[in-house]
């Protein structure tokens, strides 16, 4: 009956329209490490109220960056990370 509940409660957050890291990483399947490295170097669409300290994502936003097929593979993001750290010392 829990396991139910768990499914149902599961469903209805995908009908959601803002979603936080949890209902993304649920959502997309995505880790939640994976999510803050994307959002770390920009590379998920995210929410822009700059008042909030937690991340949100717009749903819509989201499908439409997913169906473009973005490169989510952690070759890719260390790459992006270790370039971003470089930029930062040089900075």
């Amino acid at each position: 009956m829990i396991e139910i509940l768990q499914d149902i409660r599961n469903l209805l957050s995908h009908n959601k329209k803002v979603l936080n890291i949890d209902d993304l990483a649920s959502y997309t399947g995505l880790s939640k490490s994976k999510i803050y490295k994307l959002s770390m170097l920009k590379l998920i669409p995210t929410g822009t109220n700059e008042h909030i300290r937690q991340k949100f994502f717009n749903k819509e936003d989201i499908d439409e960056w997913l169906l473009g097929k973005p490169n989510l593979s952690d070759e890719y993001l260390e790459q992006q990370m270790n370039a971003q750290l470089l930029k930062n010392k040089k900075a």
